[in-house]
């Protein structure tokens, strides 16, 4: 029998439960920062980091796993409104009247997951079948398929759309990145983003 990860039964008042929270957009490092100061609360905000092509070139990026999302512990009837009106939170996540609380080990397995700093680092090797955007070159800005991977060469074949035809090409491997969701589910996540 599967017991259930995520409940809105009521709790025992005055105890404390892990409860998700949402924050306000692009705020939720100022959130887990303000909740961190509140004795009483823990905070677990899983984030990851992972490689991103900008106008000066590549580079190393870290975002919420879960954006917008983040979890903390304390008790809800003491703490409610303190948590409600902290900065960059925007609300805690409820349905109707009841407030969903996150069972440990949902959480214990997650920060398994992105390790003690909370910030999982998405592997960046490509295989067949990863879908990625190619960064430099002629067809800089272009999504493809990667059909082979050419490891001596440092090369990898993809197939992508272009002029209204699929064409296969082969690129350089430091001209195109994987997508951060593709990253993550290649990594075994088990943890899926929205």
């Amino acid at each position: 029998m599967e017991t259930k990860r995520i409940s809105c039964a009521s709790r025992p008042p005055g105890q404390p439960a892990w409860y998700c929270l949402r924050s306000k957009p692009r705020q939720e490092q100022v959130a887990a920062s303000h909740l961190r100061m509140i004795v009483g609360i823990s905070v677990f905000w899983p984030r990851i980091r992972f490689k991103r092509a900008t106008r000066r070139g590549i580079i190393w990026v870290t975002e919420g796993m879960f954006p917008r999302y983040l979890f903390a512990r304390f008790t809800l009837a003491e703490m409610q409104r303190r948590v409600r009106y902290t900065l960059g939170v925007s609300e805690i996540v409820q349905f109707g009247d009841q407030y969903p609380t996150i069972d440990d080990t949902v959480l214990d397995e997650l920060r398994d997951h992105v390790g003690a700093a909370e910030v999982r680092e998405l592997n960046c090797e490509l295989s067949k079948g990863s879908r990625v955007r190619i960064v430099s070159g002629a067809f800089a800005g272009l999504g493809a398929v990667v059909t082979q991977v050419l490891s001596a060469k440092e090369r990898v074949t993809v197939l992508m759309d272009f002029l209204g035809r699929q064409i296969q090409a082969e690129v350089e491997r430091t001209s195109i990145l994987a997508h951060p969701r593709e990253l993550l589910a290649k990594d075994g996540d088990r943890f899926r983003m929205s």
